[in-house]
This record gives C-alpha cells, structure tokens and sequence, in this order.
C-alpha cells in the first residue's frame, strides 16, 4: 500500500483521517503544521499528502508553492479545507495541487480522492474514466451526475461525487453521506460486514480471511458495530 501524510492543525480530523487510512492499510505519517510537514517531507517522500489549507503557522497553498518552487512537489497533494474560495481551489490547481475535499469529509470521497492520487503516482490502484465513479462490489461504472460549481467541483473538472452510494446487488443499502463521516462509515462497516457473514453462512474465520482482519479483531468490530452474529446462520440455514 502507500505512505500517506496528513496535515492538519485539527487534532480530530488527523487521527480520523489516520484511522481510516490505516484500516486499508495504508501508512500514515501526522503532521500538524507546516513545520512539522516540512520534516516529514525531508524524512521520506511520502506517496500522497493531505494537505489542510488553514493552518497557524503557514498556509498549505504556501506550503505547497513552497515544494513547487523547490523542487520537493514530487508527489500528489490533495488540499481539504471546510472554507476556501473557489479563487483559492484554482490557485492550488495552478501550483500543481491534484484535488481538493472540502470538509466535512466523507469516507467515500476521502477513499477516491486517495485512490486517484495514487493512481496518477503510479499506484496500483484501478483507474476510473473521468466523469464516472465505481460501485463498490458490483465491478462496473456510472456516470455521475453534473452539479453546481463548488470549491471541490473547481479541482475536479466541475463535478463533485455523488451524496449516495449504492453497495452490490446483493446489499440494496443506500448510505446518506450527509452525516458526519464517523456515522457514515459505521453504517457501511455494519452492513459490508452483515453481508460477507451471510455470503460464508457465518463462519467467522471464512470472514476473517476474506475481509484481511485477524479474528479477534474482528469479533471486537462487529461487537462494536452491533451486528447481529447469528443473522448469517440463519440465512445459511435458510
């Protein structure tokens, strides 16, 4: 997998961006200022970089001109702020930023805007046509739908990711990603995992091989998440 920087000034935003990076197995790398980036930067060229905009002690658009003009912008960055200007996103794209998120950052976004900085890095993840988007489990690509112009909208050819994602033909969940990303990602955790325990008739360990999680751990997870162990059982049985 890859190793990603994160830079934020926002405590809580950095460890749920670590989080959910770690669970796909990336290596992730904190930073909370600019100082902190540039060390980091130094240390290893990392594969990708989440870069806030709005930070204490230097900005990330100056931030980032800052490796442009130096040489170090060898990697993909993707800028996230909850309030930057239309004006700024075009700014950062003319430095050479790949993509913007605009906060509050939803898991499916963050996953995408990640996937297609390391694709154009040369990762080794599938990539998508612009103007589609893949659904998860199903193998196969939709357009997606033309938007008003938004700061993200701005980065990315003026379309933004849909509010909706639709999980396989055999999970018709639909998940409202206007939530907070922490409530989002639950609600596709529980059913991702109700569905490959009713695929493996509820055997934990078929489970645990299929989903890459040692089985204690995930024992722990679908505790937390509330999943309804014996539901897989008894559709098995069924």
């Amino acid at each position: 997998m890859a190793n990603i920087l994160v830079v934020d000034d926002e405590l809580g935003i950095r460890d749920l961006l670590s989080e959910i990076l770690n669970d796909e197995g990336h290596t992730v790398d904190l930073a909370e200022n600019a100082a902190q980036a540039r060390a980091a930067r130094q240390r290893q060229r990392p594969d990708l970089v989440l870069l806030d905009i709005w930070m204490p002690d230097t900005d990330g658009v100056t931030l980032l001109k800052e490796w442009s003009t130096t040489g170090l912008l060898t990697m993909p960055v993707v800028m996230m702020s909850g309030h930057a200007t239309i004006e700024t996103a075009v700014e950062a794209t003319k430095i050479g930023a790949h993509s913007f998120l605009e906060k509050p950052i939803t898991m499916q976004k963050l996953l995408k805007a990640v996937e297609a900085g390391l694709v154009r890095n040369g990762g080794t993840a599938a990539a998508a046509a612009p103007g589609v988007v893949r659904k998860p489990g199903m193998g196969i690509v939709a357009p997606m739908p033309q938007v008003e112009l938004t700061v993200e909208a701005a980065m990315t050819g003026g379309q933004n990711l849909p509010a909706v994602v639709e999980m396989g033909p055999q999970a018709r969940q639909l998940f409202e990603l206007d939530k907070p990303l922490r409530d989002a990602r639950d609600e596709f955790e529980k059913c991702y995992f109700e569905f490959h325990l009713a695929k493996e008739g509820g055997s934990m360990t078929r489970v645990a091989e299929k989903t890459g999680l040692e089985r204690t751990h995930l024992y722990r997870k679908l505790k937390q998440l509330g999943v309804d162990l014996s539901r897989g059982k008894r559709g098995a049985a069924g």
